[in-house]
């Protein structure tokens, strides 16, 4: 029985896209120390390494990036309902007065930096936005998001309080 080469292209297509996403939540540095960096825009400064002995959230995400901005509201309120976890998010915005202004219009009152250059995100590998690590307090990576996640599900919730 031959198939035709187009379902077998089609086919191949397929189980490379399912490889590719399943790759997203187990990152190579699941298990592996949190690459460091140290970010430092003028008016806020985000060490990793000072967040050693907490559990630590660390979103990529930008004010240009819509799912980014779906996704802010749920990291204020874990911000507001969970204050023993860090959230630290790093803008790669490239425009400063449009990272500004979103953080005063919507009122983003956790940890965050702007990094235009990308360099904490290069470290990382992270070129979706946004990308959230969760990071131990032993400082090794144990998860990684792709895309907006309902931050205060029960399930994120216990997940996190298990670390």
């Amino acid at each position: 029985m031959r198939f035709p080469r187009g379902l077998i292209l089609a086919l191949l297509f397929g189980l490379a896209l399912l490889s590719a996403c399943n790759r997203g939540s187990h990152p190579a540095q699941t298990g592996k120390a949190a690459p460091d960096f140290t970010v430092s825009d003028g008016t806020s400064t985000v060490h990793l390494a000072s967040y050693r002995g907490q559990v630590v959230l660390l979103n990529f995400w930008a004010s240009w990036c819509m799912p980014c901005v779906e996704e802010m509201p749920s990291l204020l309120a874990l911000h507001h309902e969970q204050p023993n976890f860090a959230i630290l998010a790093v803008s790669i915005d490239d425009d400063r007065a449009a990272y500004s202004n979103f953080i005063v219009r919507d009122h983003v009152d956790l940890i965050t930096v702007f990094d235009p250059t990308q360099s904490a995100a290069k470290l990382y590998h992270t070129d979706m936005w946004p990308e959230t690590y969760v990071i131990d307090r032993q400082g090794i990576v144990r998860r990684k998001f792709i895309g907006p996640q309902e931050w205060t599900s029960p399930e994120i919730v216990s997940y996190l309080k298990s670390l």
